[in-house]
């Protein structure tokens, strides 16, 4: 779905842009199910009526690329979050062969045709090391994270998280500091994971960091009940979670990726450039690029009202930080 308010609905709302920007025709394609086959055959229809540049957003669309892109020679693909295993795992057991999930183990190039295609993962772990690392500094105490499914990019996330969390505690000499963690299986909030909140929240949790998609709603609805916080993900949340719980102020801080302007800038290059040949081939890791500009960077926190700054973690704290990440003295 492109309703996700989060990674999907980015994602295409950056393609709907370049392509009104630059009068180009644009179509957005549902597959018909959650699988491989039913991802090829949206990809075939999207070719059969002229399109020949497909933007993929997430992880699932790996088996796909390793089966349709062969077939297209002419079609360039573009696909977010789509990392080397993704691929590889289809790409293997087509060749007949175990995959045993360690990437760095293959040859990609020997498995998978990447003549037409261009691939990009975030370093998430960044953004949720500085998301965690902001909210102990600002005085939380007892913290959740949320994931939704265990895939690699959420994993990332909720790892970088707990560092972060765990960097401030030693920095305030804290020994207090308390995270539960859980996936939930799924990019969306139920009954069932709202339950599971509200056994956190009345515990004391003070901020669950909701990784996955439309799964912040469970956080939000528990939250709500007791006056506690959020941590948005992919893009800055306050203005979506505030419109959702009909409150303000909900959203401590969130931990976002590049992925409007990584879709739309590569767009550009690609197709009004014509800069094909530096990306087809690649699977591009985005992070930082600047340690003095935090809003060029991939990865990032909000710099506006998005975070709640205050004197104990300001906007030159966070500079500081990035600073630091980018110099390599924090990894």
């Amino acid at each position: 779905d492109i309703t996700d308010q989060s990674f999907n609905q980015t994602t295409y709302e950056a393609c709907k842009a370049f392509a009104e920007d630059n009068s180009i025709e644009f179509s957005y394609f549902r597959p018909a199910g959650d699988n491989t086959a039913d991802r090829v055959a949206m990809i075939e229809k999207a070719v059969d009526e002229g399109f020949n540049v497909i933007v993929m957003p997430g992880y699932a669309f790996g088996g796909a690329i390793v089966e349709a892109a062969p077939e297209f020679p002419d079609v360039k693909f573009i696909a977010l979050d789509v990392a080397a295993g993704d691929l590889l795992e289809t790409a293997v057991a087509k060749a007949g062969e175990a995959y045993d999930y360690t990437p760095e183990n293959w040859d990609l190039n020997k498995y998978v045709d990447m003549s037409n295609v261009y691939c990009a993962v975030y370093q998430e772990e960044l953004c949720g090391y500085m998301a965690g690392y902001a909210a102990v500094k600002l005085g939380y105490k007892n913290l959740g994270f949320l994931g939704g499914m265990s895939v690699p990019a959420v994993v990332r996330y909720g790892y970088g998280f707990v560092q972060g969390v765990d960097a401030a505690a030693a920095d305030l000499g804290l020994t207090d500091v308390k995270v539960n963690y859980i996936y939930g299986g799924q990019f969306f909030g139920d009954a069932d994971i709202t339950a599971v909140m509200d056994t956190w929240y009345q515990g004391g949790t003070e901020v669950v960091f909701a990784c996955g998609g439309g799964i912040y709603t469970s956080a939000v609805d528990a939250a709500k009940k007791v006056g506690a916080k959020v941590i948005g993900v992919d893009v800055d949340q306050a203005g979506v979670i505030a419109k959702y719980a009909g409150v303000d102020g909900m959203t401590v801080t969130s931990a976002m990726k590049g992925l409007y302007p990584a879709t739309y800038d590569t767009l550009t290059d690609v197709i009004v450039n014509g800069n094909w040949d530096k990306y087809v081939g690649k699977i591009a890791t985005l992070g930082l690029v600047s340690g003095t500009d935090p809003e060029a960077n991939y990865v990032q926190i909000p710099m506006g009202d998005g975070t709640q700054w205050s004197d104990s973690f300001t906007q030159d704290d966070y500079k500081a930080m990035v600073k630091d990440m980018f110099d390599g003295k924090i990894t």
